[in-house]
């Protein structure tokens, strides 16, 4: 079984590089703001699972916690 801290070591780089494309922002811009952000929490949070999800879909979460609404023509 791998460990859910490779799962998010693995995911993690993704995510930050769908928010740089999407926001036009650094990797250490969008590391910051992830880190610092619910969904952030939420996928360091054993009990919640969410580290099984997909890097799009945490994305999709991020994005919805800071803007309420994605624009699909930005991802």
């Amino acid at each position: 079984m791998i460990e859910h801290n490779l799962v998010r070591a693995t995911i993690i780089p993704e995510i930050v590089k769908i928010l740089c494309g999407y926001y036009n922002i650094s990797e250490a811009d969008a590391l910051k703001r992830f880190y610092e952000s619910a969904t952030g929490a939420n996928l360091a949070d054993e009990e919640t699972g969410l580290y099984g999800q997909g890097s799009l879909h945490i994305a999709g979460l991020f994005i919805m916690e800071q803007d309420g609404d994605i624009d699909l023509s930005r991802l």
